[in-house]
């Protein structure tokens, strides 16, 4: 075979993979739709979780603050101070659960504002500090409890725990380990069903696959993806979305299909908006939303 003929193979295959990309590409994201910013002046966004009205709350984590969107593109303040939230998510009664790393715990706040603990130690010790979490269906809580070291900590503040963990918190209370062999676990999101948990370690640049057992544990850890996330979501075909240099996404087989650019570093990702068709992401001092033709199931 000529050296023409071989360099010409190539190079079709190249245009080849990036036109199946772009298919791909154009079959999640509405026609026409573009990353447009929503909102800007933070320090450092993060947390973003969909209200059942489908308002997407978001944390200014160094701002101490939970900001609100609002479909018609209006951004107002929820709470300010917030014991320095940074991952949230709904539960079934419409409450948001942040993990709240001012004094390390997990905690739920009303829609008036009202906050109660439901979480902030294991085996007696206070934990390292929350970070993100997901809801299963039946009200069980996963969160991951890495170590980033906060300037408006308390001096003499240490690390804890033995490990950077990830913990479920069953639901009459109990708080368990599950996972204790990352390097520092950050994101992480299950799928509907309440079947599968995908859990990132961000310093490991690698995302993995679990089965969800009846008592909340994990098995089958499985390799999923080759890339760290910060924050992650899914969608209504399985599909996967994560944050690190872009929003990544990757469909249920591990198969990377998307790669979504946004003007500032993204940190985390959600779907917003009364239909669910808005991919809403969290990105340093700004967020940003794009029209999407999937959907959140989350």
């Amino acid at each position: 075979m000529s050296k023409n003929l071989v360099f010409a193979l190539f190079f079709a295959l190249i245009l080849s993979g990036n036109a199946q990309d772009t298919r791909e590409s154009k079959n999640l994201i509405a026609k026409g739709a573009k990353v447009t910013k929503a909102g800007g002046g933070y320090k450092f966004t993060e947390g973003p979780s969909v209200a059942p009205d489908g308002r997407v709350f978001f944390t200014d984590q160094p701002n101490d603050k939970i900001d609100v969107w609002n479909e018609n593109g209006t951004i107002t303040t929820f709470m300010q101070p917030c014991d320095r939230s940074n991952g949230t998510y709904f539960n079934k009664q419409g409450e948001l659960v942040a993990c709240a790393d001012l004094h390390n715990r997990l905690v739920v706040i009303t829609m008036d504002k009202q906050q109660r603990t439901i979480a902030e130690n294991y085996n007696g010790q206070p934990l390292n500090a929350p970070n993100d979490l997901w809801i299963a269906p039946n009200g069980g809580i996963y969160f991951t409890d890495p170590y980033y070291h906060r300037d408006y900590w308390e001096t003499g503040r240490k690390e804890v725990q033995d490990k950077r963990g990830v913990y479920y918190l069953c639901p009459e209370g109990k708080v368990i380990r599950v996972i204790d062999d990352y390097k520092q676990p950050n994101g992480l999101i299950g799928t509907p069903d309440g079947k599968t948990l995908y859990v990132s370690d961000i310093n490991d640049g690698k995302i993995w696959k679990y089965a969800i057992q009846p008592d909340g544990s994990l098995a089958n850890k499985t390799f999923f993806a080759p890339e760290g996330s910060d924050g992650m979501t899914i969608d209504n075909r399985g599909n996967v979305y994560l944050t690190n240099k872009f929003v990544s996404v990757f469909d249920k087989t591990g198969r990377k299909i998307a790669q979504i650019e946004v003007p500032e570093q993204p940190s985390n990702v959600c779907f917003g908006g009364k239909k669910r068709d808005i991919l809403f992401i969290t990105a340093r001092t700004s967020v940003f939303t794009l029209k999407m033709k999937v959907k959140g199931v989350n």
